[in-house]
């Protein structure tokens, strides 16, 4: 993850209670001037900790369909806000139908921000007509080549047939705010989302819950297996891009019962959290940095220009590292993967037993975060040897 560019603008500011991705974002603005971008920020339900930040840029009237310039606006404004870790960004459907060329101004932002395409998850919105299904799907490859994870947005009540999940494969697909506003009181769309769930549990898809409110809500979307949320429940209410994590306490996930889940665990891929990630020719002082940034940050992963790990910095141990007798004043400014470990990756098809015999055979490293790659060796992400350990202990023995 690049440190994002200093900009002139002031930050922007952090509302208490901003609307989902897929949602309207309406706030007090002079006429004719586009919404002030609000922060919010993801929670990983097991852990408590902030994994990535949403950027809610708001409609913006009279801008045409296609228009990016919200998530071009809500990109800035991050930068502007010192927001280091991953952003969760809309994007008109329309402008993935478009094709490349509507895009340019996107991909101009994320050079003059500094940020890399891997940290953005774009969510996908609006209505697909079905004669352009294909050039949906064609405008999603092409993002998706570039770097750049894939999200939808309301699902359960968008026009989103569940067809294209599997034909799109997004990285996150997000729960519709009305229909998470009315759980668990109504049992009727609570039986929905929780089948919604199921489909994206089945097709590796993570699934965000937005703008939870209260205890019951949590409950709710926890023992279904839902690990990422946000709203006013987990966030305070001055909460800002640079303030640092959350903290929240929630109950214990519903181990999985299945006989396949009693022999092997979840996937990696279910377990997955966003890494922090950095040019294979980041310094030292930049590693240094991305780990001042957010203390829940427990590993930096440096890539190659294809997105494909070439070293990795645990926190603890690069840290004490720098500190050492001389450490910053000879190691600063040259490269970090001089002082980096090699990266211990996985496929994201892993099983949890798997990974965790991986985990322990350098002793040394035992908890040391494992990279999860794709078929073709690029950072998906990290998983976190305490999540494999709590998803392992919940398993119980095949009958």
């Amino acid at each position: 993850m690049s440190v994002p560019l200093p900009f002139a603008a002031p930050p922007a500011q952090t509302a208490p209670d901003a609307p989902a991705p897929g949602s309207s974002g309406a706030h007090p603005r002079a006429p004719g001037h586009p919404p002030t971008p609000v922060f919010v920020p993801i929670v990983d339900l097991d852990t408590g900790g902030v994994v990535a930040v949403e950027v809610n840029t708001g409609d913006v009237p009279g801008a045409p369909p296609s228009d990016v310039s919200g998530t071009v606006r809500g990109l800035l404004a991050a930068s502007r806000a010192a927001a280091l870790l991953p952003l969760v960004l809309p994007i008109p459907a329309r402008a993935v139908i478009g094709g490349s060329g509507g895009l340019a101004p996107l991909h101009e932002a994320v050079r003059v921000s500094g940020r890399r395409s891997r940290e953005l998850i774009l969510v996908v919105e609006g209505e697909v007509p079905e004669a352009d299904r294909r050039a949906l799907l064609a405008g999603i490859d092409g993002l998706r080549a570039a770097g750049y994870l894939i999200a939808f947005g309301g699902l359960g009540s968008a026009p989103l047939p569940l067809d294209l999940l599997a034909d799109a494969s997004p990285y996150v697909v997000v729960l519709a705010r009305d229909l998470v506003d009315r759980l668990p009181r109504d049992p009727r769309r609570s039986a929905l989302a929780e089948s919604l769930v199921g489909v994206a549990r089945g097709l590796g898809t993570h699934v965000l819950a937005p703008g939870l409110r209260d205890e019951t809500q949590l409950a709710a979307v926890r023992g279904w297996g839902i690990r990422l949320a946000q709203g006013p429940l987990l966030a305070p209410i001055d909460w800002k891009p640079s303030a640092g994590r959350v903290r929240v306490r929630v109950p214990l996930p519903v181990p999985d019962t299945t006989p396949a889940a009693a022999l092997l665990g979840p996937r990696v891929q279910e377990l997955l959290l966003p890494g922090v990630t950095l040019s294979a020719e980041a310094t030292a002082e930049e590693v240094v940095g991305a780990f001042g940034s957010e203390p829940s940050i427990t590993s930096v992963i440096l890539v190659d220009e294809y997105q494909r790990p070439v070293g990795s910095a645990d926190r603890s141990r690069f840290l004490l590292f720098m500190a050492g007798a001389y450490g910053h004043a000879l190691h600063a400014k040259k490269p970090a993967r001089r002082i980096a470990d090699a990266p211990r990756t996985v496929p994201r098809t892993t099983p949890a037993i798997a990974a965790m015999q991986l985990a322990g055979r350098d002793a040394s490293r035992v908890y040391d975060d494992l990279v999860v790659v794709d078929e073709v060796g690029r950072c998906m992400g990290i998983v976190r040897v305490g999540d494999l350990i709590r998803s392992v202990a919940g398993l119980r023995p095949a009958r």
